[in-house]
């Protein structure tokens, strides 16, 4: 880990100070928090310190809620990047993904899966269960 990314993942901003860089309420950044999108670090006294890499995943999270994803889609969108990161070939080789093709993959994906979840019956033949 370089000199720079040690100064990027060190706990110091309070959460008064993150609500000012993002925008978000001390109850949205708590909420990722308690859906493992975020890990501050704890102080002795139990207080969050983030770090510039949360305030960047914060602002990331920001951004992919803006374009429709839900919680458990930024979670896959996470997963995603997290193994790619981690693995010694990268999982799309080929031809380099960005964040906003791994967006658009997913909101495919999540939207194929919402036509699965319909009714099972078409609203016209609902007349059928009325006398």
């Amino acid at each position: 880990m370089g000199r720079k990314e040690i100064r990027r993942s060190m706990p110091l901003l309070s959460i008064g100070t993150v609500m000012k860089l993002t925008e978000l309420s001390a109850r949205q950044i708590r909420y990722y928090e308690e859906h493992d999108l975020i890990t501050p670090a704890r102080t002795d006294g139990n207080r969050r310190l983030y770090s510039l890499n949360d305030v960047d995943q914060l602002l990331e999270i920001k951004d992919l809620l803006d374009q429709g994803i839900n919680v458990a889609g930024i979670k896959k969108v996470f997963n995603m990047k997290n193994e790619q990161a981690a693995s010694p070939v990268p999982i799309f080789a080929k031809n380099q993904v960005t964040d906003d093709e791994i967006r658009k993959r997913l909101r495919q994906e999540l939207l194929q899966a919402g036509r699965f979840q319909s009714p099972s019956y078409k609203l016209n033949d609902a007349s059928r269960f009325f006398h």
